[in-house]
């Protein structure tokens, strides 16, 4: 998977103000004509399946017709921080709003990409509470839950094209409801009937849609059930509406709950210093100590995925993946030297140019030549005597497992100095075969790395 998008600049150990991550705008084009829709998901951060569905729809899926514009990540500080809304709730923030609450800046994008005149039809991702029912039968399943829903704000606009929100709504509901997990799963549609007088729907983002023009419906899936099965419903709900608006959708993976969730626990990377340091946030432990880190300035990063963020914590990094912390960066602060892009290294026997910033696969042993003046350190190797670990032939048994980047053990970081200044890393993967570029995922918690 290439690298999507460059997320941001992390201002490293230092204060950060709320509402500093930007959400992120992806447009999947066809080059065929059709319409243009546009996905939200994340308005409230304590909702990972509508924001890992959207994410998926960036990473994972190929638009075959028409386009789509998908938000994944609206209120991205809130998702980060596992919060509905750090500001107060944003998806009541769409009829008024001050031009100094903090959510201003991010509400009038998205009102802006809403009201573009390429956008047809405007889709936002929730999970509920419970699951609705048209009347009451327990405490989870009644007129006041919002689980397992399709919402609309009235039963057709006066716009000409998509107009009949209520049409299709009924008819997606008929389509997931054959793909059910369960009975009990089943949706249902729910009209807030807005402009009749409901004056907390009157500040949503879909009725602001709405009053706009633009034909829009929100999907809920149900807070009751693990995030892989809304996720799953998501999914369903996005292809079945997005079919009926004539968007045309590919992905090359089950559409399953299992097979969601290894989607969604899986290739998350991380590059940083134009790509010569990389990381697999999937695999890593949970915290690597003495990581190298520009000094001076901020981190600039990339990821290729939407919901993975740098956040200042202490005199640490967090590394983040939509609501969860992945890693805990501890950094080592150096000028950065970008005057070489590959080294030379004896993998197995073999000699190769290994670029920075790959991972590179050995089977017994390898070694490390530089050309003159750079310093190799291979992160937990050390020989009495020995300050410049070029050259050195080194064996996985010589390496204790604590140092490795990733939980499995397999992983292990080959760090490049021209005299005091980082150049670069090659990650170390000890396996079977010599090939690059892999990855693999793991769950214990580490103990603290050392520095050699």
């Amino acid at each position: 998977m290439r690298w999507l998008l460059l997320l941001g600049l992390c201002a490293a150990l230092s204060a950060r103000a709320t509402g500093a991550l930007e959400f992120s705008l992806h447009k999947l084009e066809s080059g065929l004509p059709g319409p243009t829709v546009l996905v939200v998901g994340g308005i409230q951060g304590d909702e990972p399946g509508g924001f890992h569905a959207a994410s998926l729809l960036v990473t994972d899926y190929r638009v075959s017709r028409g386009q789509l514009w998908v938000v994944p990540n609206l209120n991205f500080e809130s998702i980060i921080r596992r919060s509905r809304g750090l500001n107060g709730d944003m998806n009541r923030k769409f009829a008024t709003l001050a031009s100094d609450d903090p959510d201003y800046h991010e509400v009038e994008r998205i009102k802006a990409l809403i009201t573009a005149p390429e956008i047809d039809f405007i889709i936002n991702l929730h999970d509920g509470s419970g699951f609705y029912r048209e009347s009451y039968f327990d405490t989870l399943h009644n007129p006041n839950r919002w689980g397992q829903s399709i919402i609309i704000d009235q039963e057709a606009l006066g716009t000409s094209r998509f107009a009949q929100v209520g049409k299709f709504a009924r008819a997606l509901a008929q389509r997931v409801n054959d793909h059910l997990l369960t009975p009990q799963h089943s949706y249902r549609v729910r009209n807030t009937r807005t402009a009749e007088g409901d004056a907390e729907m009157a500040k949503t983002l879909t009725y602001f849609a709405i009053r706009n023009g633009k034909p829009a419906v929100g999907l809920e899936a149900s807070k009751s059930l693990p995030t892989r099965e809304r996720v799953y419903y998501h999914l369903h709900l996005l292809e079945g509406l997005l079919e009926q608006l004539g968007v045309g959708l590919q992905r090359d993976f089950a559409l399953q709950p299992l097979a969601i969730e290894a989607q969604i626990e899986s290739d998350i990377r991380l590059s940083l210093f134009e790509e010569k340091l990389r990381l697999d946030v999937a695999t890593a432990r949970h915290r690597l100590n003495y990581f190298p880190m520009r000094r001076g300035e901020g981190m600039h990063y990339l990821s290729n995925n939407p919901l993975v963020a740098l956040v200042p914590n202490g005199d640490k990094v967090r590394v983040s993946y939509g609501n969860r912390r992945m890693t805990l960066l501890q950094p080592q602060f150096f000028d950065y030297d970008d005057s070489i892009q590959q080294v030379e290294m004896e993998i197995d026997g073999e000699r190769r140019a290994v670029s920075l910033g790959a991972t590179t696969t050995v089977a017994r042993r390898f070694s490390v030549h530089p050309p003159a003046g750079y310093r190799v350190n291979v992160i937990g190797w050390t020989r009495p005597g020995v300050d410049n670990e070029a050259e050195q032939l080194i064996e996985r048994a010589q390496i204790p497992s604590r140092f490795s980047v990733d939980r499995d053990g397999t992983l292990y970081r080959v760090e490049l100095y021209r005299e005091e200044r980082f150049s670069g890393m090659v990650l170390v993967r000890f396996g079977d075969e010599a090939v690059g570029n892999v990855s693999s995922r793991e769950d214990e918690r580490q103990a603290a790395d050392e520095r050699s």
